[in-house]
């Protein structure tokens, strides 16, 4: 079996395809329009480590008569498999599609392609507690677990599969089309096979050589992302420097940690607290999160007045303890997704980040090499963070106790002057615009987009339609248009009232009443917001039973036929008890209950004529919802109504290693 797979390996770029080696393609069991096949190649082509991979292959016949050439659709990661996406896929790509073939594949590691996985990482409440000490040992036990092999997980490898399922399928050419680590695949296909490449669309680039160990140039992507979020006075009423507010926040917590309360979806108070490292991840998170970008600056204003609530429990969000959901068990045996994107993106990126040590070196000498080329960096680098907080949120600590099983990667090679077609979001931290444009300038027939309000994995992301719109000129061979009137979807959201006394009432509505009325209304508005923003990070539909503790106490559970309230405040002293019936993902007309120690107290009933009703403080009241001044920023405006979806399926595997 290996014999025959490397000879075929061998023939490879030859242009003379074996009689016999062409794959065979039979309809797909679980995917409805494509076929499916299986290759084997050898798990390492140097033949030190012996050992086969099969790598399973879908394919979607072109519409019209297919030419010699076909579209690679490659995925996020490293850890991410690409067959189930191969529906969406499709549908982005589709403009390319007309003659050519789409090939979708699990790359070596992932999904059906012989996964990859740790046995040590099938704890996966162990490792949420592991310090640096204890994990360092953890890691160097997956690479042991894993033996030699794990040196043949890596992109060049990806690469010579690609080449070995271009060669056997026949094709002449290939479209390469990737997303995030996807893009570092495709440049690297590139630079090794130029003359069977036809074009490219990269979304949200990672150099071949990247990326670089401290992520200086996602530190250094920060101030634009908040700036481009906060313009057109987006921000008015909250904040006129979110840059500033930022490091001043993070100046406080290098003194101590930002300590709090959180209410979960029992309405049970926790004390809860966050640091440096957290707010960090926070934005990161926002990455793929539009929602999260448009909750962090009225959340970091509110912790430096004193009011830490809202920035812990958006904390929360971005780590998905928020809502609380129905635990659905594992099979007894059976790897979680988390354990294979680990093992495989822990293998990968261990192997083949450029960091600032020997690769021969111990654990200590490694560990001290890496301080050193980071203190050598200079502070301004990392702002508003800071050097310590980069260390901890790069892969350094974890990587340095892995044992590399194969040779340092070459320097990158020159990229073919195809067409090329680049998608940048302007909110992107993970793959700045900056990385996107070091590219570009490699490739003079390239064609750079940058898309305002949007975040990593553009096309998974964009909610204009310009990105997809530049994908079908790009396919028509018209210029690519810029996104001139794009706009932001999703609005910052207003600093959240601590207080009754700072709620505005209406005006046909005066006094204690008419702010409680201001406050109910408040409330749920800020649960559906807290709704879009967990549906957005777990990127799927909420299970029926999902339940949101209050931003002041209470919790609020979903269902898919009603939204059940049990005293769910947002202002303190404003509770909410009632049903409301849901239809179509709407809540529709119901009567609710209001109470709490600062509210004026009655019911309040929503209507579907944009009227809101009933009586509070024992004054009777029907007035327009557009008469009530509810809590908001200058420029906010009302996000999209539910459900609220993604574009297109997360094109990224995030990191599931904890850094704790």
């Amino acid at each position: 079996m290996f014999a025959a797979s490397l000879a075929i390996c061998l023939l490879a770029g030859t242009g003379v395809a074996p009689a016999d080696a062409a794959l065979a393609f039979v309809p797909c069991a679980n995917a409805s329009g494509f076929s499916c096949a299986s290759l084997t190649v050898p798990l390492d082509r140097s033949g030190k480590t012996p050992g086969t991979i099969a790598l399973t292959v879908e394919r979607k016949a072109a519409s019209a008569a297919p030419g010699q050439s076909a579209v690679i659709a490659l995925a996020g990661g490293p850890g991410q498999a690409a067959d189930p996406l191969g529906e969406l896929l499709g549908r982005t790509i589709a403009p390319a599609l007309t003659t050519r073939d789409l090939l979708v594949f699990d790359q070596r590691g992932t999904g059906k392609s012989s996964p990859l996985n740790c046995p040590v990482f099938s704890n996966i409440a162990a490792l949420e507690n592991t310090t640096e000490s204890t994990l360092a040992p953890l890691i160097e036990l997956c690479a042991l677990q894993i033996g030699p092999a794990r040196g043949s997980f890596t992109t060049q490898e990806s690469v010579e599969d690609i080449e070995a399922i271009r060669h056997t399928a026949g094709y002449k050419k290939l479209v390469l089309y990737g997303t995030s680590y996807g893009t570092k695949v495709a440049l690297a296909y590139a630079e090794r096979y130029p003359q069977h490449v036809e074009s490219m669309v990269l979304d949200s680039v990672v150099p071949s050589n990247g990326p670089e160990a401290f992520g200086i140039s996602r530190f250094g992507a920060i101030g634009s992302a908040l700036g481009e979020l906060c313009s057109n006075r987006a921000c008015s009423g909250i904040t006129s420097n979110p840059l500033g507010d930022l490091a001043r926040l993070i100046a406080r917590l290098r003194q101590h940690r930002l300590s709090g309360s959180a209410f979960d979806g029992s309405g049970k108070r926790h004390a809860v607290s966050l640091g440096e490292l957290d707010v960090l991840n926070i934005l990161q998170a926002g990455d793929l999160n539009p929602a999260l970008r448009a909750l962090l600056p009225a959340a970091v204003r509110s912790a430096l007045n004193g009011d830490p609530d809202p920035l812990l429990r958006l904390n929360l969000i971005a780590e998905g303890l928020i809502p609380s959901v129905p635990i659905r068990p594992n099979p007894e045996g059976e790897p979680s997704r988390e354990e294979e994107n680990n093992a495989l993106f822990l293998t990968t990126s261990c192997e083949e980040t450029p960091f600032p040590w020997q690769r021969s070196a111990t654990t200590a000498t490694r560990q001290a090499e890496a301080l050193g080329a980071l203190h050598a960096l200079p502070a301004d680098d990392f702002y508003p963070f800071d050097s310590t907080t980069a260390l901890a949120n790069s892969l350094v600590p974890i990587c340095a106790s892995w044992p590399d099983a194969s040779p340092a990667p070459a320097a990158p090679g020159a990229l073919p002057n195809v067409p090329t077609l680049i998608l940048s979001g302007g909110q992107d931290l993970r793959t700045p615009t900056s990385g996107a444009r070091a590219v570009a300038s490699l490739i003079p027939d390239a064609q750079l987009l940058v898309v305002p309000y949007t975040g990593h994995s553009v096309l998974g992301s964009d909610f204009s339609g310009c990105a997809q719109a530049a994908v079908g000129a790009f396919f028509a061979g018209t210029p690519v248009q810029s996104c001139t009137t794009t706009s932001n979807v999703f609005a910052p959201t207003p600093v959240a009232p601590r207080k009754l006394a700072y709620v505005r009432a209406p005006s046909s509505l005066g006094g204690k009443p008419g702010r409680t009325l201001a406050a109910v209304l408040d409330a749920i508005v800020d649960l559906d917001r807290q709704v879009v923003a967990a549906t957005l990070q777990a990127a799927q539909e909420l299970p029926s039973g999902s339940s949101f503790g209050g931003l002041r106490g209470g919790y609020a559970r979903l269902t898919s036929s009603a939204a059940t309230l049990k005293g769910f405040s947002f202002v303190s002293g404003v509770s909410l008890t009632g049903t409301f019936p849901v239809r179509n993902h709407e809540l529709q007309p119901a009567t609710i209950r209001i109470s709490g120690a600062s509210a004026a107290h009655g019911t309040v009933r929503l209507s579907a004529n944009k009227r809101v009703s009933g009586t509070l403080g024992g004054h009777r009241f029907n007035v327009s919802l557009t008469k009530v001044k509810l809590a908001r920023a200058g420029g906010a405006g009302e996000w999209p109504s539910r459900p609220v979806e993604l574009p297109l399926a997360r094109l990224v595997a995030e990191r599931a290693i904890p850094l704790r």
